[in-house]
């Protein structure tokens, strides 16, 4: 993408730990902010608690170009991801807590999370499976979000770090929990390659037909977490048609056409530049929070999804994914209630989602692509978050 940038004043985060499963014993990670002069430390400490009778920790992942990421098993989060900018200077692209306390207190409850076992809405929360219909806990206004009132993003993973570049979360989702039929187990392997790739690898099996759709629901501010709005950004989405939506975001069953509305990203557009327009769709969602369909152009053996790029830092990311949807939300829900690890506020469109995923209540739309899983069967989908200057 072309696209004149401003310099940029940005944040440099140091993270030093052992790549192992032990408590790190010395701070985790440390954040200059050449435009604040103030500094902070990611502690290990903060990050180890006992959650519903099981341990949490802070795990942290590196490649050879001194990229970095740090995960806690408590909702399976992204907490940092720490990438190199235009000028060599590493930066925070993505929001979060410095400890699990902040994960847990948040108004906010889906940073950085690992989203099952429904990501996205369910209308009314009820789904039906060979003609018995579920009920899943209803904590979006009149719909489920995102597993309903206690999916993935609550619950204490197991983790295990094999090397450096990889840490592993497990976990077992039990028959009926949150609503969902079947005993699913679900592991997610993240990994942070030489190429500056973060890859995110899903597989889950299940002993009775259910339904999986799952995601990361990461923020991202290209610029640096606390440096302003991503309105500036610049996106591309590989997208002739999204989902249009009701007045709560329930998609209404049909595909329609990007071309000469507000949601035609094919080619680079800042994210500002349409979202205040008159538009139902824009009503309905505040913004931008709507599931893109993907036209399938592919890389890397996937569909690749989008490319956005920081205004100020120049930092550009790569979406590829084997799943044939993408969420874009724009920050519109984020009220400055929630304090981030460099101090800034979670303010209006500071941060940004793209959530890979199957469609939004597919299981009540016999048009949408299923998300049905039976036993028998493995589900496996992977997605790939690619940096590059």
């Amino acid at each position: 993408m072309k696209q004149s940038l401003k310099p940029f004043l940005a944040a440099a985060l140091l993270l030093a730990v052992t790549a192992c499963n032990q408590p790190a014993k010395t701070d985790a990670s440390a954040v200059q902010s050449d435009s604040t002069a103030t500094t902070f430390k990611l502690d290990s400490t903060k990050f180890q608690k006992e959650i519903d009778g099981k341990k949490t920790n802070l795990y942290i992942l590196k490649n050879k170009n001194n990229m970095q990421a740090a995960f806690t098993n408590y909702g399976g989060r992204l907490v940092s991801l720490l990438v190199p900018d235009s000028a060599g200077k590493l930066v925070d692209v993505v929001v979060g807590f410095d400890s699990v306390d902040g994960f847990v207190n948040s108004t906010e409850p889906y940073f950085g999370a690992t989203i099952g076992r429904y990501g996205n809405r369910l209308a009314k929360g009820k789904f039906t499976i060979d003609g018995k219909q579920y009920s899943v806990f209803t904590n979006n206004g009149q719909n489920a979000l995102h597993g309903g009132k206690k999916g993935y993003q609550y619950v204490v993973w197991d983790a295990k770090q094999t090397n450096d570049h990889t840490v592993e979360l497990s976990y077992l989702s039990k028959d009926m929990e949150e609503g969902f039929p079947g005993n699913l187990n679900v592991k997610v392997t993240y990994s942070l390659t030489d190429d500056n790739e973060l890859k995110m690898d899903y597989e889950a099996t299940t002993d009775k037909k259910t339904i999986v759709n799952l995601t990361n629901h990461a923020f991202f501010n290209l610029n640096g977490e606390g440096n302003g709005t991503i309105l500036n950004h610049v996106l591309q989405i590989y997208a002739d048609q999204f989902t249009p939506v009701d007045t709560t975001l329930i998609p209404l069953g049909k595909h329609m056409p990007v071309k000469e509305t507000p949601f035609d990203f094919n080619t680079p557009t800042t994210i500002g530049k349409r979202i205040d327009v008159v538009n139902d769709q824009l009503k309905a969602g505040g913004g931008y929070d709507h599931n893109f369909v993907l036209s399938g152009a592919k890389g890397m053996g996937m569909n690749h999804a989008a490319t956005v790029k920081g205004d100020k830092s120049g930092i550009v990311m790569d979406i590829y994914t084997q799943e044939p949807g993408l969420q874009f939300y724009s920050g519109n829900f984020m009220q400055s209630k929630n304090k981030f690890k460099g101090g800034a506020l979670d303010d209006f469109r500071t941060a940004l989602a793209l959530e890979t995923q199957h469609f939004p209540d597919s299981p009540n739309q016999p048009s949408f692509p299923s998300t049905i899983l039976k036993p028998g069967q493995v589900y496996r989908t992977s997605s790939i978050y690619k940096f590059s200057k």
